[in-house]
Protein backbone atom coordinates (compact mmCIF):
# COMPACT_ATOMS: atom_id res chain seq x y z
CA UNK A 1 0.00 0.00 0.00
CA UNK A 2 1.46 3.48 -1.06
CA UNK A 3 1.87 5.67 1.81
CA UNK A 4 0.82 9.83 1.38
CA UNK A 5 1.53 12.32 2.83
CA UNK A 6 -0.90 13.73 5.71
CA UNK A 7 -3.60 16.14 3.76
CA UNK A 8 -3.21 18.31 7.17
CA UNK A 9 0.58 18.28 6.67
CA UNK A 10 0.27 19.51 3.33
CA UNK A 11 -2.36 22.63 4.29
CA UNK A 12 0.39 23.10 7.49
CA UNK A 13 3.48 24.22 4.90
CA UNK A 14 1.06 25.54 2.42
CA UNK A 15 0.40 28.20 4.90
CA UNK A 16 3.89 28.48 6.19
CA UNK A 17 5.34 28.93 2.81
CA UNK A 18 2.29 32.06 2.59
CA UNK A 19 3.28 33.61 5.62
CA UNK A 20 6.16 36.07 6.24
CA UNK A 21 8.59 37.72 3.98
CA UNK A 22 8.48 41.11 2.40
CA UNK A 23 4.51 41.01 1.43
CA UNK A 24 3.76 40.87 5.79
CA UNK A 25 5.62 44.01 5.88
CA UNK A 26 3.71 46.35 4.03
CA UNK A 27 1.28 46.44 6.39
CA UNK A 28 4.06 47.07 9.38
CA UNK A 29 5.08 49.87 7.14
CA UNK A 30 1.89 51.54 6.96
CA UNK A 31 1.08 51.03 10.83
CA UNK A 32 4.90 52.73 11.07
CA UNK A 33 4.21 55.47 8.99
CA UNK A 34 0.94 56.47 10.52
CA UNK A 35 1.78 56.05 14.16
CA UNK A 36 5.30 57.93 13.60
CA UNK A 37 2.98 60.94 11.70
CA UNK A 38 1.09 61.35 14.57
CA UNK A 39 3.41 60.95 17.32
CA UNK A 40 6.47 63.02 15.68
CA UNK A 41 4.12 65.79 14.85
CA UNK A 42 3.82 66.44 18.71
CA UNK A 43 7.35 65.73 19.11
CA UNK A 44 8.57 69.42 17.29
CA UNK A 45 5.43 71.22 18.09
CA UNK A 46 4.20 70.99 21.25
CA UNK A 47 7.27 73.10 22.22
CA UNK A 48 4.89 76.06 20.60
CA UNK A 49 1.83 74.53 22.48
CA UNK A 50 3.40 74.67 25.69
CA UNK A 51 4.47 77.78 25.46
CA UNK A 52 1.84 80.15 23.51
CA UNK A 53 -1.22 77.97 24.88
CA UNK A 54 -0.77 76.67 28.21
CA UNK A 55 1.62 79.53 29.35
CA UNK A 56 4.17 77.52 29.88
CA UNK A 57 7.40 79.42 30.59
CA UNK A 58 10.45 78.61 28.12
CA UNK A 59 12.28 76.38 29.93
CA UNK A 60 9.28 74.53 31.29
CA UNK A 61 7.74 74.11 27.62
CA UNK A 62 11.41 72.40 26.77
CA UNK A 63 12.02 70.13 29.76
CA UNK A 64 8.35 69.22 29.29
CA UNK A 65 8.49 68.03 25.95
CA UNK A 66 11.41 66.27 26.94
CA UNK A 67 10.38 64.34 29.62
CA UNK A 68 7.26 63.41 27.49
CA UNK A 69 9.47 62.12 24.24
CA UNK A 70 11.87 60.72 27.55
CA UNK A 71 8.95 58.74 28.80
CA UNK A 72 7.62 57.45 25.41
CA UNK A 73 10.67 55.84 24.42
CA UNK A 74 11.29 54.53 27.83
CA UNK A 75 8.20 52.86 28.17
CA UNK A 76 9.23 50.93 25.06
CA UNK A 77 10.80 48.89 27.95
CA UNK A 78 7.03 47.53 29.31
CA UNK A 79 5.91 46.82 25.96
CA UNK A 80 8.88 45.04 25.25
CA UNK A 81 8.56 42.77 28.12
CA UNK A 82 4.89 42.34 27.76
CA UNK A 83 5.13 41.61 24.11
CA UNK A 84 8.27 39.02 24.90
CA UNK A 85 6.04 37.18 28.21
CA UNK A 86 1.92 37.44 28.08
CA UNK A 87 1.13 38.84 24.16
CA UNK A 88 2.33 38.01 20.76
CA UNK A 89 4.04 41.21 19.05
CA UNK A 90 0.90 41.83 16.96
CA UNK A 91 -1.47 42.34 20.05
CA UNK A 92 0.71 44.53 21.98
CA UNK A 93 0.75 46.29 18.92
CA UNK A 94 -2.96 46.68 18.97
CA UNK A 95 -3.38 47.20 22.63
CA UNK A 96 -1.05 49.88 23.40
CA UNK A 97 -2.30 51.80 19.89
CA UNK A 98 -5.36 52.18 21.19
CA UNK A 99 -4.31 53.85 24.54
CA UNK A 100 -2.92 56.38 22.03
CA UNK A 101 -5.51 57.13 20.68
CA UNK A 102 -7.53 57.71 23.99
CA UNK A 103 -4.68 59.81 24.71
CA UNK A 104 -5.01 62.02 21.52
CA UNK A 105 -8.44 62.04 22.39
CA UNK A 106 -8.18 63.26 25.62
CA UNK A 107 -5.75 66.12 24.17
CA UNK A 108 -7.99 67.01 21.57
CA UNK A 109 -11.45 67.69 24.15
CA UNK A 110 -9.19 69.64 26.34
CA UNK A 111 -7.69 71.99 23.27
CA UNK A 112 -11.19 71.70 22.08
CA UNK A 113 -13.21 73.52 25.33
CA UNK A 114 -11.61 76.58 26.45
CA UNK A 115 -12.07 76.17 29.94
CA UNK A 116 -9.96 73.50 30.24
CA UNK A 117 -6.86 75.53 29.22
CA UNK A 118 -5.55 78.88 30.58
CA UNK A 119 -6.11 82.42 28.22
CA UNK A 120 -3.35 82.31 25.84
CA UNK A 121 -0.76 85.08 26.06
CA UNK A 122 1.71 83.80 23.16
CA UNK A 123 1.20 87.09 21.15
CA UNK A 124 2.37 88.94 24.33
CA UNK A 125 5.69 90.39 24.06
CA UNK A 126 8.45 88.39 25.62
CA UNK A 127 9.60 90.84 28.08
CA UNK A 128 6.23 90.74 29.71
CA UNK A 129 5.90 87.08 30.43
CA UNK A 130 4.44 87.93 34.22
CA UNK A 131 0.80 89.22 33.06
CA UNK A 132 0.24 85.74 31.35
CA UNK A 133 -2.05 83.55 33.74
CA UNK A 134 -0.64 80.48 34.23
CA UNK A 135 -2.60 77.37 34.16
CA UNK A 136 -3.92 75.56 37.05
CA UNK A 137 -3.43 71.89 38.82
CA UNK A 138 -6.44 70.60 37.09
CA UNK A 139 -5.33 72.22 33.56
CA UNK A 140 -2.33 70.55 34.30
CA UNK A 141 -3.60 66.82 35.20
CA UNK A 142 -5.79 66.93 31.84
CA UNK A 143 -2.42 67.50 29.42
CA UNK A 144 -0.21 65.33 31.54
CA UNK A 145 -2.96 62.14 31.71
CA UNK A 146 -3.62 62.83 27.99
CA UNK A 147 0.42 62.97 27.02
CA UNK A 148 1.31 60.22 28.92
CA UNK A 149 -1.22 57.57 27.48
CA UNK A 150 -0.08 58.78 24.34
CA UNK A 151 3.34 58.35 25.68
CA UNK A 152 2.44 54.10 27.10
CA UNK A 153 1.06 53.56 23.66
CA UNK A 154 3.67 54.69 21.41
CA UNK A 155 5.92 52.75 23.84
CA UNK A 156 4.74 49.49 23.59
CA UNK A 157 4.64 50.01 19.65
CA UNK A 158 8.07 50.76 18.99
CA UNK A 159 9.00 48.01 20.71
CA UNK A 160 6.85 45.23 19.35
CA UNK A 161 6.08 46.77 15.93
CA UNK A 162 10.24 46.56 14.30
CA UNK A 163 10.57 43.03 15.84
CA UNK A 164 6.84 42.20 14.39
CA UNK A 165 8.03 42.87 10.88
CA UNK A 166 11.63 41.34 11.36
CA UNK A 167 9.98 38.31 12.65
CA UNK A 168 8.86 37.71 9.18
CA UNK A 169 12.33 37.09 7.94
CA UNK A 170 13.79 33.79 9.01
CA UNK A 171 17.90 34.42 10.33
CA UNK A 172 18.85 30.86 9.41
CA UNK A 173 17.48 31.10 6.15
CA UNK A 174 20.38 32.88 3.43
CA UNK A 175 17.89 34.61 1.24
CA UNK A 176 15.62 36.12 3.93
CA UNK A 177 18.66 36.76 6.10
CA UNK A 178 19.74 38.60 3.58
CA UNK A 179 16.47 40.94 3.49
CA UNK A 180 16.18 41.43 7.39
CA UNK A 181 19.21 44.31 6.77
CA UNK A 182 17.12 45.55 4.12
CA UNK A 183 14.14 45.62 6.20
CA UNK A 184 15.79 47.97 8.72
CA UNK A 185 16.58 50.55 6.13
CA UNK A 186 13.11 50.18 4.68
CA UNK A 187 11.61 50.36 8.04
CA UNK A 188 13.20 53.71 8.48
CA UNK A 189 12.34 55.22 5.05
CA UNK A 190 8.49 54.38 6.29
CA UNK A 191 9.04 56.34 9.44
CA UNK A 192 10.89 58.58 7.75
CA UNK A 193 7.61 59.36 5.40
CA UNK A 194 5.47 59.05 8.68
CA UNK A 195 7.67 62.14 10.12
CA UNK A 196 7.83 63.74 7.06
CA UNK A 197 3.79 63.87 6.66
CA UNK A 198 3.97 65.03 10.26
CA UNK A 199 5.70 68.12 10.20
CA UNK A 200 4.14 69.66 7.41
CA UNK A 201 0.83 68.23 7.40
CA UNK A 202 -0.10 68.01 10.89
CA UNK A 203 1.41 71.00 11.52
CA UNK A 204 -0.24 72.86 9.22
CA UNK A 205 -3.52 71.83 10.67
CA UNK A 206 -2.35 72.67 14.25
CA UNK A 207 -0.84 76.26 13.28
CA UNK A 208 -4.31 77.49 10.68
CA UNK A 209 -7.14 74.85 12.05
CA UNK A 210 -6.34 74.54 15.55
CA UNK A 211 -4.49 72.12 18.42
CA UNK A 212 -8.23 70.36 19.02
CA UNK A 213 -7.97 69.85 15.15
CA UNK A 214 -4.64 68.41 15.08
CA UNK A 215 -4.80 66.07 17.92
CA UNK A 216 -8.32 64.54 16.32
CA UNK A 217 -6.46 63.59 12.85
CA UNK A 218 -3.65 62.21 15.39
CA UNK A 219 -6.09 59.70 16.89
CA UNK A 220 -7.85 59.05 13.17
CA UNK A 221 -4.56 58.46 11.97
CA UNK A 222 -3.09 55.83 14.79
CA UNK A 223 -6.77 53.88 14.89
CA UNK A 224 -6.07 53.77 10.95
CA UNK A 225 -2.52 52.70 11.92
CA UNK A 226 -3.98 49.66 13.78
CA UNK A 227 -6.80 48.82 10.77
CA UNK A 228 -3.84 48.65 8.57
CA UNK A 229 -1.72 46.20 10.74
CA UNK A 230 -5.10 43.70 10.93
CA UNK A 231 -5.66 43.28 8.06
CA UNK A 232 -2.09 41.18 7.63
CA UNK A 233 -2.80 39.27 10.55
CA UNK A 234 -3.61 36.15 8.13
CA UNK A 235 0.32 36.41 6.68
CA UNK A 236 2.18 37.08 9.51
CA UNK A 237 4.56 34.45 11.27
CA UNK A 238 3.54 35.03 14.75
CA UNK A 239 6.23 35.21 17.74
CA UNK A 240 4.76 32.67 20.60
CA UNK A 241 5.97 34.18 23.93
CA UNK A 242 8.40 32.16 25.58
CA UNK A 243 8.29 33.51 29.11
CA UNK A 244 9.55 36.58 30.66
CA UNK A 245 13.40 37.68 29.55
CA UNK A 246 14.21 39.38 32.52
CA UNK A 247 13.18 36.41 34.92
CA UNK A 248 15.26 34.33 32.82
CA UNK A 249 18.11 37.22 33.58
CA UNK A 250 17.89 37.01 37.32
CA UNK A 251 17.61 33.17 37.41
CA UNK A 252 21.55 33.71 36.04
CA UNK A 253 22.61 35.99 38.60
CA UNK A 254 21.12 34.51 41.69
CA UNK A 255 22.53 30.98 40.62
CA UNK A 256 25.91 32.45 39.78
CA UNK A 257 26.05 34.19 43.10
CA UNK A 258 24.81 30.60 44.53
CA UNK A 259 28.17 29.01 43.19
CA UNK A 260 30.27 31.75 43.76
CA UNK A 261 32.59 29.57 45.56
CA UNK A 262 32.74 26.95 42.60
CA UNK A 263 36.14 27.47 40.08
CA UNK A 264 34.70 27.93 36.86
CA UNK A 265 35.42 25.04 34.24
CA UNK A 266 37.65 25.62 31.40
CA UNK A 267 35.91 23.29 29.09
CA UNK A 268 32.16 24.08 27.87
CA UNK A 269 31.36 20.39 28.19
CA UNK A 270 31.31 20.70 31.22
CA UNK A 271 28.28 23.15 31.42
CA UNK A 272 24.64 22.31 31.83
CA UNK A 273 23.19 23.23 27.81
CA UNK A 274 19.76 21.38 26.34
CA UNK A 275 20.23 20.23 23.18
CA UNK A 276 17.41 17.75 22.38
CA UNK A 277 13.47 18.39 21.48
CA UNK A 278 12.76 19.43 24.93
CA UNK A 279 14.26 23.02 24.14
CA UNK A 280 11.78 23.93 21.38
CA UNK A 281 12.75 26.04 18.65
CA UNK A 282 15.26 27.94 20.79
CA UNK A 283 18.57 28.93 19.43
CA UNK A 284 22.11 27.60 21.15
CA UNK A 285 24.42 29.91 21.82
CA UNK A 286 27.80 29.14 22.37
CA UNK A 287 30.22 29.68 25.85
CA UNK A 288 31.79 33.25 25.14
CA UNK A 289 35.12 34.04 27.07
CA UNK A 290 33.56 37.44 28.87
CA UNK A 291 31.90 37.68 32.00
CA UNK A 292 33.04 34.07 33.13
CA UNK A 293 31.54 34.47 36.27
CA UNK A 294 28.00 34.33 35.17
CA UNK A 295 29.10 30.57 33.83
CA UNK A 296 29.00 29.80 37.17
CA UNK A 297 25.20 30.29 36.62
CA UNK A 298 25.48 26.67 34.35
CA UNK A 299 27.51 24.61 36.63
CA UNK A 300 26.43 21.04 37.26
CA UNK A 301 27.02 20.35 41.04
CA UNK A 302 26.42 16.44 40.07
CA UNK A 303 25.63 14.26 37.20
CA UNK A 304 21.66 14.02 38.75
CA UNK A 305 21.67 18.00 38.45
CA UNK A 306 20.94 17.12 34.45
CA UNK A 307 17.74 15.17 34.71
CA UNK A 308 16.61 16.99 37.68
CA UNK A 309 16.73 20.66 35.99
CA UNK A 310 16.01 19.50 32.22
CA UNK A 311 14.25 22.83 31.27
CA UNK A 312 15.49 25.80 31.21
CA UNK A 313 13.93 28.35 33.78
CA UNK A 314 15.28 26.71 37.04
CA UNK A 315 16.50 29.03 39.84
CA UNK A 316 19.12 26.14 40.84
CA UNK A 317 20.83 25.51 37.48
CA UNK A 318 20.69 27.89 34.09
CA UNK A 319 21.46 26.57 30.46
CA UNK A 320 24.83 27.86 28.99
CA UNK A 321 22.08 29.59 26.02
CA UNK A 322 20.96 31.37 29.61
CA UNK A 323 23.75 32.24 30.41
CA UNK A 324 24.89 33.79 27.60
CA UNK A 325 21.72 35.57 26.85
CA UNK A 326 22.34 37.16 30.17
CA UNK A 327 25.80 38.18 28.91
CA UNK A 328 24.01 39.98 25.64
CA UNK A 329 22.57 42.28 27.76
CA UNK A 330 24.93 43.50 29.59
CA UNK A 331 27.64 43.90 26.72
CA UNK A 332 24.90 45.66 25.31
CA UNK A 333 24.43 48.10 28.52
CA UNK A 334 27.57 49.97 27.31
CA UNK A 335 27.16 50.78 23.74
CA UNK A 336 23.27 51.86 24.52
CA UNK A 337 24.82 54.42 27.18
CA UNK A 338 27.49 55.70 25.02
CA UNK A 339 24.58 56.96 22.45
CA UNK A 340 22.58 58.30 24.87
CA UNK A 341 24.41 62.01 24.66
CA UNK A 342 23.49 62.32 20.72
CA UNK A 343 20.07 61.90 21.32
CA UNK A 344 20.60 64.81 24.34
CA UNK A 345 21.77 67.00 21.20
CA UNK A 346 18.88 65.51 19.46
CA UNK A 347 16.19 67.23 21.95
CA UNK A 348 17.47 70.57 21.37
CA UNK A 349 16.70 70.40 17.73
CA UNK A 350 12.89 69.82 18.85
CA UNK A 351 12.81 72.38 21.48
CA UNK A 352 15.49 75.65 21.44
CA UNK A 353 16.24 75.16 17.66
CA UNK A 354 12.34 75.27 17.18
CA UNK A 355 12.03 78.69 19.13
CA UNK A 356 14.72 80.07 16.99
CA UNK A 357 12.62 79.80 14.29
CA UNK A 358 9.96 81.96 15.55
CA UNK A 359 12.40 84.91 15.84
CA UNK A 360 13.33 84.32 11.93
CA UNK A 361 11.03 85.00 8.18
CA UNK A 362 9.67 81.88 7.64
CA UNK A 363 8.12 83.02 4.69
CA UNK A 364 8.75 81.74 0.70
CA UNK A 365 6.66 84.22 -1.24
CA UNK A 366 3.40 84.84 0.53
CA UNK A 367 3.42 81.01 2.35
CA UNK A 368 4.93 81.26 5.84
CA UNK A 369 6.86 78.17 7.19
CA UNK A 370 5.33 77.37 10.15
CA UNK A 371 8.50 76.75 12.46
CA UNK A 372 7.45 73.11 13.74
CA UNK A 373 7.81 72.28 10.19
CA UNK A 374 11.67 72.45 9.67
CA UNK A 375 12.49 69.03 10.53
CA UNK A 376 11.02 68.25 7.26
CA UNK A 377 14.66 69.07 5.73
CA UNK A 378 16.27 66.89 7.40
CA UNK A 379 13.52 63.99 7.02
CA UNK A 380 13.80 64.97 2.58
CA UNK A 381 17.71 63.95 3.42
CA UNK A 382 16.87 61.05 4.98
CA UNK A 383 14.07 59.88 2.58
CA UNK A 384 16.54 60.49 -0.27
CA UNK A 385 19.77 59.10 1.19
CA UNK A 386 17.85 55.98 2.58
CA UNK A 387 17.33 54.58 -0.99
CA UNK A 388 20.67 55.35 -1.73
CA UNK A 389 22.44 53.70 1.41
CA UNK A 390 20.60 50.42 0.92
CA UNK A 391 20.62 50.27 -3.18
CA UNK A 392 24.21 51.63 -3.70
CA UNK A 393 26.15 51.90 -1.16
CA UNK A 394 25.56 48.73 0.83
CA UNK A 395 26.15 46.03 -2.48
CA UNK A 396 29.49 48.73 -2.89
CA UNK A 397 30.84 48.30 0.44
CA UNK A 398 29.98 44.35 0.78
CA UNK A 399 32.29 44.04 -2.33
CA UNK A 400 35.19 45.49 -0.92
CA UNK A 401 34.49 44.22 3.28
CA UNK A 402 32.18 40.74 2.25
CA UNK A 403 30.41 41.92 5.20
CA UNK A 404 26.18 41.27 4.30
CA UNK A 405 25.19 45.05 5.10
CA UNK A 406 28.45 46.23 3.79
CA UNK A 407 29.65 48.11 7.23
CA UNK A 408 29.03 46.10 10.85
CA UNK A 409 25.96 48.24 12.52
CA UNK A 410 28.54 49.40 15.20
CA UNK A 411 30.36 51.22 12.75
CA UNK A 412 27.24 52.59 11.11
CA UNK A 413 26.23 54.31 15.04
CA UNK A 414 29.61 55.39 14.90
CA UNK A 415 29.37 57.66 11.73
CA UNK A 416 26.51 59.19 13.23
CA UNK A 417 27.52 60.00 16.19
CA UNK A 418 30.53 61.71 14.11
CA UNK A 419 27.48 63.91 12.65
CA UNK A 420 25.92 64.36 15.62
CA UNK A 421 29.11 66.68 16.60
CA UNK A 422 29.61 68.18 13.58
CA UNK A 423 25.73 69.27 13.73
CA UNK A 424 25.90 71.24 17.01
CA UNK A 425 29.06 72.70 16.36
CA UNK A 426 27.06 74.22 13.03
CA UNK A 427 24.49 74.64 15.17
CA UNK A 428 26.51 77.50 17.73
CA UNK A 429 27.82 79.15 14.82
CA UNK A 430 24.20 79.38 12.85
CA UNK A 431 22.98 81.21 16.37
CA UNK A 432 26.15 83.52 16.78
CA UNK A 433 25.15 84.55 13.28
CA UNK A 434 21.49 85.13 14.50
CA UNK A 435 21.77 87.29 17.23
CA UNK A 436 24.49 89.53 15.43
CA UNK A 437 21.55 90.14 12.58
CA UNK A 438 19.19 91.41 15.63
CA UNK A 439 22.02 93.67 17.48
CA UNK A 440 22.25 94.82 13.74
CA UNK A 441 18.87 95.62 13.30
CA UNK A 442 18.23 96.87 17.05
CA UNK A 443 15.71 94.09 17.20
CA UNK A 444 17.03 92.29 20.03
CA UNK A 445 14.09 93.03 21.96
CA UNK A 446 11.35 92.97 19.06
CA UNK A 447 8.94 90.24 19.05
CA UNK A 448 8.94 90.81 15.20
CA UNK A 449 10.85 88.22 12.91
CA UNK A 450 14.66 89.00 12.07
CA UNK A 451 15.49 89.78 8.18
CA UNK A 452 16.88 86.44 8.17
CA UNK A 453 15.36 83.10 6.15
CA UNK A 454 14.43 80.42 8.66
CA UNK A 455 16.43 78.17 6.25
CA UNK A 456 19.69 78.71 8.11
CA UNK A 457 18.38 76.57 10.93
CA UNK A 458 17.46 73.89 7.92
CA UNK A 459 21.81 73.36 7.74
CA UNK A 460 21.99 72.00 11.39
CA UNK A 461 19.03 69.74 10.26
CA UNK A 462 20.25 68.28 7.65
CA UNK A 463 24.09 67.50 9.04
CA UNK A 464 21.47 65.94 11.81
CA UNK A 465 19.35 63.79 9.62
CA UNK A 466 21.81 62.17 8.13
CA UNK A 467 23.51 61.47 11.78
CA UNK A 468 20.00 59.94 12.32
CA UNK A 469 20.28 57.81 9.60
CA UNK A 470 23.08 56.04 10.24
CA UNK A 471 22.26 55.45 13.86
CA UNK A 472 18.74 54.87 15.07
CA UNK A 473 18.83 52.15 12.21
CA UNK A 474 22.20 50.74 13.13
CA UNK A 475 21.11 50.63 16.37
CA UNK A 476 17.50 48.60 15.88
CA UNK A 477 19.47 46.42 13.76
CA UNK A 478 22.10 45.73 15.88
CA UNK A 479 19.98 45.24 18.94
CA UNK A 480 17.48 42.67 17.09
CA UNK A 481 20.42 40.29 15.50
CA UNK A 482 22.30 40.31 18.75
CA UNK A 483 19.28 39.83 20.77
CA UNK A 484 18.08 35.73 21.80
CA UNK A 485 15.07 34.63 20.25
CA UNK A 486 13.18 35.28 23.55
CA UNK A 487 13.71 38.83 24.09
CA UNK A 488 13.93 40.46 20.61
CA UNK A 489 10.47 43.11 21.31
CA UNK A 490 13.08 44.14 24.67
CA UNK A 491 16.36 44.76 23.05
CA UNK A 492 14.48 46.33 20.39
CA UNK A 493 13.34 48.65 23.21
CA UNK A 494 16.44 48.83 24.84
CA UNK A 495 17.60 50.60 21.40
CA UNK A 496 15.08 53.43 22.09
CA UNK A 497 15.98 53.68 25.67
CA UNK A 498 18.89 55.61 24.30
CA UNK A 499 16.74 58.35 22.72
CA UNK A 500 14.21 58.06 26.01
CA UNK A 501 17.68 58.89 28.39
CA UNK A 502 18.50 61.01 25.70
CA UNK A 503 15.48 63.47 26.17
CA UNK A 504 16.16 62.65 30.11
CA UNK A 505 19.09 63.94 29.95
CA UNK A 506 18.74 66.79 27.88
CA UNK A 507 16.54 68.37 30.95
CA UNK A 508 19.20 67.71 33.53
CA UNK A 509 21.78 69.22 31.22
CA UNK A 510 19.87 72.29 30.47
CA UNK A 511 19.26 73.09 34.45
CA UNK A 512 22.58 71.84 35.76
CA UNK A 513 23.54 74.52 32.78
CA UNK A 514 22.06 77.56 33.33
CA UNK A 515 22.76 77.10 36.80
CA UNK A 516 26.45 76.71 36.21
CA UNK A 517 26.73 79.34 33.82
CA UNK A 518 24.51 82.30 35.58
CA UNK A 519 21.52 82.26 33.26
CA UNK A 520 22.82 81.40 29.76
CA UNK A 521 19.30 79.89 28.88
CA UNK A 522 16.90 81.69 31.47
CA UNK A 523 15.68 84.60 29.59
CA UNK A 524 12.29 83.91 27.77
CA UNK A 525 14.07 86.19 24.93
CA UNK A 526 16.83 84.14 22.77
CA UNK A 527 18.09 86.86 21.71
CA UNK A 528 19.60 87.70 25.03
CA UNK A 529 20.32 84.56 25.91
CA UNK A 530 23.90 82.38 25.61
CA UNK A 531 22.21 79.89 23.60
CA UNK A 532 25.47 79.76 21.04
CA UNK A 533 27.45 78.57 23.95
CA UNK A 534 24.74 75.83 25.01
CA UNK A 535 25.41 74.50 21.56
CA UNK A 536 29.33 74.67 21.21
CA UNK A 537 29.62 73.20 25.14
CA UNK A 538 27.16 70.36 23.21
CA UNK A 539 29.70 69.63 20.54
CA UNK A 540 32.75 69.33 22.79
CA UNK A 541 31.18 66.89 24.90
CA UNK A 542 30.11 65.15 21.64
CA UNK A 543 33.60 64.69 20.68
CA UNK A 544 34.86 63.09 24.25
CA UNK A 545 31.45 60.74 24.04
CA UNK A 546 32.18 59.47 20.80
CA UNK A 547 36.08 58.36 21.89
CA UNK A 548 33.88 56.23 25.02
CA UNK A 549 31.83 55.09 22.34
CA UNK A 550 35.09 53.75 20.12
CA UNK A 551 36.52 51.99 23.56
CA UNK A 552 32.89 50.12 24.24
CA UNK A 553 32.41 49.33 20.67
CA UNK A 554 35.99 48.16 20.48
CA UNK A 555 35.39 45.66 23.97
CA UNK A 556 32.13 44.15 22.34
CA UNK A 557 32.02 40.46 21.25
CA UNK A 558 29.23 39.76 18.74
CA UNK A 559 27.27 36.47 19.77
CA UNK A 560 28.02 32.83 18.31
Amino acid sequence: MKMGVPRNFNIQNKQQARQGGRRATIFVFAMAALETMAFISNGVSLMTYFYGYMNFSLTKSATTLTNFMGTAFLLSLFGGFISDTYFSRFKTCVIFGCLEILGYVLLAVQAHFKQLRPFPCKDMAPSKPGQCEPATSGQEAILFTGLYLVALGTGGIKAALPSLGADQFDETDPKEAASLSSYFNWLMFSITFGAALGVTFLVWISTNQGWDWSFGVCAVAVAMAILFLSMGKSVYRTNIPKGSPLVRILQVFVVAVRNRKLPVPDMAQELHEIYDKEAGHNEILQRTDQFKCLDRAAILRSSQDAPTYSTSGSWKLCTVTQVEETKILVRMLPIILSTVFMNTCLAQLQTFSIQQTTTMDRKIGSFQVPGPSLPVIPLVFMFILLPIYDRLFVPLARKFTGIPTGITQLQRVAVGLVLSAISMAVSGIIETHRKRVAIKHNMVDSPGPLPMTIFWIGIQYAIFGMADMFTIVGLMEFFYGESSAGMKSLSTAISWCSLAFGYYTSTVVVNVVNKVSGGWLASNNLNRDKLEYFYWLLAGVSVVNFAVYLACASWYRYKK
